[in-house]
């Protein structure tokens, strides 16, 4: 089962969805700002992807900074919960394919899931 985290106004979210289409795939899109995922779900995105809270933000979001989630202090949770209220600022896309997931930045890195 493939998942990608979608929003379809961004360009490499929906380059990522075209190339996964091109190998055949039909993955189970979630609009993910207007179903943000949960505690639970990012924190499995965050252990398949192999880092933490942080990689999975968008650094260059103005509301990371208004925030002031670049405050190193700031625990996992504290991180985690910023994105389920504010799902801005979770990266785009993120494909999620059994065990492993990747950020599609550029399109091409979810290959790695085939």
């Amino acid at each position: 089962m493939w998942t990608i985290y979608h929003n379809p106004r961004c360009s490499k979210s929906r380059q990522t969805l075209q190339l996964l289409q091109e190998q055949g795939l039909e993955p189970e899109v979630v609009l993910y700002l207007e179903t943000p995922p949960s505690v639970q779900i990012l924190k499995e995105i965050i252990a398949k992807l192999g880092t933490g809270a942080r990689d999975l933000m968008r650094h260059g979001e103005p509301l990371y900074r208004q925030l002031n989630l670049q405050d190193k202090t700031l625990s996992e949770a504290q991180l985690i919960n910023a994105m389920v209220q504010n799902p801005i600022l979770i990266q785009r896309p993120v494909v999620v394919k059994g065990e492993k997931a990747a950020i599609g930045r550029p399109p091409e890195a979810v290959l790695e899931l085939l």
